[in-house]
């Protein structure tokens, strides 16, 4: 299937590991331009040297999407240099604590830039036009609660009603708007990877829940992503795509 993007120019938060570095590997084989972003500066030169070393066209930023003077001038530096036609928010702060501290890191990473994300990348993808898209990296856990209270499922279901509310705002102007919910994702070295080699309770009982008999890959989120920003995804807009095996009992009306 002909997905439609080479040539299209894409960014990327968070784009040097996990399901970021997968989204970015994904785009890149549809032929697309890609910008990534990461806080770890010696990590996104090598994952940018290692995609110019096969020929991708692929740049990499250092950059703590926090700092929402730094995002605006990442973003508007790439528009600017030939436009953007689709953007993927998917940097998380992913597992802080249930504590003040933890809550208001959540919010700062999660909600508020990718809120401010949202708000530097809409006129560029209005100007674009036709066929441009936003997607935003959810979780399964804001649908079904499966661990103790954390910030993480809380601050992530927040931006569901933002990317309905977008996809009808944008439509007019040809934008559409998603969201991809993972579920678990397990490759070496991630929290399901270390829990899996520590043979944690956790990690067997959220396996043995999934009726597929396995959690999912990063390529498979990635997968997802780069078909909703694709030309035959090209009426689909303001949903919540969930990918997790079947393992959220709730049903998707």
């Amino acid at each position: 299937m002909d997905l439609g993007l080479a040539g299209k120019r894409v960014l990327v938060t968070g784009g040097t590991k996990s399901i970021g570095r997968a989204i970015v590997d994904a785009f890149v084989a549809e032929g697309a331009v890609v910008g990534f972003c990461a806080r770890d500066g010696k990590l996104v030169k090598e994952r940018e040297a290692e995609w110019q070393g096969n020929q991708a066209r692929v740049t990499g930023t250092m950059l703590d999407v926090t700092d929402d003077t730094a995002l605006k001038r990442w973003i508007d530096g790439f528009a600017g240099d030939g436009g953007l036609d689709h953007f993927v928010a998917n940097v998380s702060a992913l597992g802080t604590e249930n504590s003040p501290a933890g809550w208001r890191r959540s919010i700062e990473v999660d909600l508020a830039s990718t809120v401010n994300a949202v708000l530097h990348v809409r006129p560029h993808l209005e100007q674009r036009g036709s066929g441009s898209t936003l997607t935003i990296i959810g979780t399964v856990s804001f649908v079904e609660v499966s661990g103790p209270t954390a910030p993480y499922r809380s601050v992530k279901g927040a931006l569901m009603p933002m990317v309905k509310s977008l996809a009808i705002d944008m439509a007019p102007k040809g934008v559409r708007a998603n969201m991809v919910s993972p579920g678990t994702i397990l490759e070496d070295g991630n929290t399901w990877g270390r829990q899996r080699d520590a043979g944690s309770e956790r990690y067997k009982r959220m396996l043995a829940r999934n009726p597929s008999g396995r959690m999912g890959t990063p390529q498979e989120v990635a997968a997802a992503t780069v078909f909703l920003a694709g030309a035959p995804a090209s009426f689909v807009s303001g949903i919540n795509f969930i990918v997790d095996g079947a393992m959220t009992a709730r049903v998707q009306y």
